[in-house]
């Protein structure tokens, strides 16, 4: 099979900007990363020349600038956190996209921000951690008084879990498609194209899972035993997508049967009667947290709209619009039961889910992504 495959995206897509960037059920998370924090603020300091917009801030300035998704996240967040914070407040927010770790570690180095508050997952977040790039929660503006228990973690505060699992077509599969990512690895007993998310900590999980890893046994990888069962899948691989609207766009249009994606692009699909299933067994639970840039002058506003963002109502209204599952508690006194059943925290979904461990898995990191691009390559 030709490597191009693994970098064609459908029309109007472009994949180079998000091929790492992503994406601990309890608070207690830590992360055992041995990468220093030199070696992050070097990584990142050639982002700073890439930027397309850098200004040096100004602490008085009502202003606040949030690094996002783009896309439909950024509409929904726009409608449901910065509007109603900017009302509140008389604080303007102004978005920069996408997300990127390389342009939060160059700030804490250069001093020149591009943005003062973001969203990390799990990996991301006991990196950013270690790395000492983020505000710390101790001595600042938030009020974790009013916050649940376990809401703060690693200097981030939680807002919303986010997974990624098989999803088939129905058409294509009316007896019922695969229920386990071995039955996905399996192209004799369910033939078709797949995709995968171009994004080696996940994919490597399900590559793992599929040789018959027991999800007590996944963390930390063997990453040579991963490799090999991504070989074997390698020629019934479409494409691997870097994207959410992107692997909606592929199964939507047909172009790949089964297919493993973000659980809130899927239930999208389910709402616009396009004829999927989610398979919530074995999905890979992964949680974001929103933190505050290191050094930024404007932290005292970021922790102001951190705080509005997690109530209860908006982060419910968010996830409703988004198809993620909160992690306040609380926010599900606001989401309908119909509503639920398509979030990855509803409890029967939850508890067939794997919740990625970064602890384990975050000294493999580095070797992990350059297998992983070896692999694309080759």
């Amino acid at each position: 099979m030709k490597n191009d495959r693994f970098r064609k995206a459908p029309r109007g897509d472009a994949i180079s900007r998000y091929g790492r960037t992503t994406m601990t059920k309890e608070s207690s998370i830590r992360t055992k990363a041995e990468i220093s924090r030199r070696s992050f603020l070097a990584a990142g300091a050639g982002a700073v020349l890439s930027m397309p917009f850098v200004k040096r801030a100004e602490a008085s300035e009502k202003v606040l600038y949030v690094n996002t998704w783009g896309g439909l996240w950024e509409e929904v967040a726009r409608d449901v956190w910065f509007k109603p914070f900017t009302k509140e407040t008389g604080i303007e927010i102004r978005t920069v996209s996408p997300v990127s770790f390389a342009k939060l570690a160059a700030q804490a180095r250069t001093g020149t921000y591009e943005f003062d508050v973001t969203t990390l997952g799990v990996a991301e977040l006991g990196r950013a951690y270690a790395a000492k790039i983020i505000e710390p929660v101790e001595g600042s503006a938030l009020d974790r008084s009013s916050l649940w228990d376990g809401a703060v973690a690693m200097n981030g505060v939680k807002s919303h879990a986010f997974s990624n699992a098989i999803v088939y077509r129905k058409d294509h599969f009316p007896s019922g498609g695969p229920q386990n990512w071995r039955d996905f690895w399996d192209v004799q007993k369910f033939p078709g194209s797949r995709s995968l998310q171009r994004y080696a900590a996940r994919t490597m999980a399900f590559a793992l899972l599929a040789d018959g890893v027991a999800p007590e046994n996944l963390f930390p990888y063997d990453l040579d035993r991963g490799i090999a069962a991504l070989d074997r899948l390698k020629p019934d691989l479409r494409v691997l997508w870097t994207q959410g609207p992107q692997s909606a766009q592929l199964v939507r249009d047909g172009e790949v049967e089964m297919i493993g994606m973000w659980t809130g692009q899927a239930g999208k699909l389910v709402e616009a009667n396009v004829p999927v299933e989610i398979v919530w067994n074995q999905a890979l639970l992964d949680q974001a947290f929103w933190v505050v840039a290191k050094g930024t002058p404007r932290a005292e506003n970021a922790w102001r709209f951190i705080q509005s963002a997690v109530r209860p109502e908006r982060l419910a209204e968010f996830c409703i619009r988004d198809k993620n599952g909160p992690l306040n508690p609380k926010a599900f006194d606001f989401i309908g039961a119909e509503q639920a059943k398509l979030m990855p925290t509803y409890p029967p979904n939850f508890k067939q889910a794997i919740v990625l461990d970064p602890e384990k898995i975050a000294p493999q990191l580095d070797e992990l992504n350059q297998r992983f691009d070896r692999w694309i390559a080759s």
